[in-house]
């Protein structure tokens, strides 16, 4: 062999790099690929597989644009697409590389010899002919198809960060760990837990209410002041009390006059004396009259049957209105004893016993928090101030911690039984679909 036949397909490979590297787009690469290559080894036949995008058959020898409803580029996607999944490395194949159903089209199509290029795994090069490939056309037609495959990489779509990130679950076993993965993660038990407002409430307190009908007058205490037993609260009206009070004393004066001066004629008159015992029955109906009276007006003034704190929302809400016996007016508490309110929307519901444990975050304090014990819940949703349906919930505040003060207001986490992850991020969806579609 001469020294310009050695050379020759050195340049003629130099060549076909050159015009593959400056296709300016794919259609022109697959031209050169299918088409030019003949100048470097003889073939009758050729096809390029390409998986950028879609993928398909992008160039025929002879041929200026695949037509992809050819039976010939059908069964020459259908064997491309068995090879790349079998034939990773470049070598010469022949029908038996194929399975049944595509081997016995092969002699119909191609010749019996074939060459398998693939491109840096983004495409395909098949060259066919009848003679045998040698080694030398191997080794000759590995460097074309690195040539060729650093071109077709030109081509290929910029992957975002993202792309790159994550093409790794593209493939399929990738994907059936993150399946696996994503099962687990889904299976994992956790606490059911529900946000509901909450109060801090006084724990067993002193009801003070109206001893009468009438017009509170003035107060002696103010919100959340410290009283001790027997300190006046608050006072009603007397003006009423008074006039009827006078009425009735001059009731019981009169009365009183009356019997004494039939108890004086009765001495000496025996009609008088029969009359002696209807004016004993007036005189005591007017004592009695007297001694009601006079027991009202002492219990207008309400005073602290034992020592603790007033609650109550503001003086002004008071003063000059008018209450009926036995309405409530304030609370006497003790500051140290509380207890937690909470509203559980009924929307919310979970499974909450006596026993279960709940945390109360109060308002404006976000570092702060308390844990409390469940002590009863509400067997009935009840409407609340904000206009929605919830269960009441009372708890009783853990030892070993600070007490709230009464009346301070937050956010109570509670707690219920064990479910997947799964169950409690699909709850409320699951619920919210059930109403609507009624099952």
């Amino acid at each position: 062999m001469t020294p310009e036949a050695t050379v020759r397909p050195l340049l003629t490979l130099l060549q076909l790099g050159r015009r593959a590297r400056a296709a300016p787009d794919l259609a022109t690469l697959g031209f050169v690929a299918v088409n030019e290559t003949l100048q470097l080894l003889p073939y009758r036949q050729a096809a390029l597989w390409t998986e950028l995008g879609l993928p398909r058959v992008a160039a025929v020898s002879g041929l200026p644009q695949p037509d992809p409803g050819a039976p010939y580029v059908q069964w020459l996607g259908k064997a491309c697409r068995q090879l790349t999944k079998a034939q990773t490395a470049a070598g010469p194949i022949d029908a038996s590389a194929l399975p049944d159903s595509l081997r016995d089209e092969w002699p119909q199509w191609l010749p019996a010899q074939a060459m398998w290029l693939p491109l840096q795994q983004r495409g395909a090069l098949l060259l066919a002919r009848d003679p045998a490939w040698s080694e030398a056309d191997t080794a000759l037609l590995k460097e074309l198809a690195d040539v060729y495959g650093h071109a077709l990489a030109g081509f290929a779509p910029r992957q975002s960060g993202l792309d790159r990130s994550f093409g790794w679950l593209r493939t399929a076993r990738a994907k059936r760990r993150l399946a696996l993965a994503a099962l687990v993660v889904c299976l994992i038990p956790i606490r059911v837990t529900v946000l509901a407002a909450a109060e801090v409430v006084p724990k067993e307190p002193l009801l003070v209410r109206a001893p009468l009908d009438g017009v509170i007058e003035r107060f002696d205490v103010q919100p959340n002041q410290a009283v001790k037993s027997g300190d006046p609260l608050f006072s009603l009206d007397t003006t009423a009390l008074r006039t009827r009070y006078e009425v009735a004393r001059k009731a019981y004066d009169t009365a009183q006059e009356e019997y004494r001066q039939s108890s004086q004629a009765a001495v000496t008159s025996d009609k008088n004396r029969a009359d002696l015992a209807l004016r004993r029955g007036q005189l005591q109906e007017k004592l009695v009259e007297l001694s009601y009276t006079s027991g009202q007006l002492d219990r207008v003034q309400v005073k602290a049957e034992r020592e603790g704190i007033a609650v109550f929302a503001d003086v002004n809400d008071w003063l000059g209105k008018a209450v009926a016996i036995g309405e409530r007016i304030l609370l006497v508490a003790d500051p140290a004893k509380v207890e937690l309110t909470a509203h559980l929307p009924a929307a919310d519901h979970i499974e909450v016993q006596a026993g279960d444990v709940l945390t109360l975050y109060p308002q404006g304090s976000p570092l702060a928090s308390f844990d409390a014990k469940v002590t009863s819940v509400a067997y009935r949703a009840e409407p609340t101030a904000e206009g929605f349906l919830a269960y009441r919930i009372k708890a009783e505040f853990e030892p070993g911690q600070a007490s709230p003060r009464i009346g301070q207001l937050g956010t109570a986490r509670v707690r219920g039984p064990w479910a997947p992850l799964a169950y409690v991020v699909l709850r409320r969806p699951l619920a919210t679909l059930r109403q609507w579609l009624g099952w």
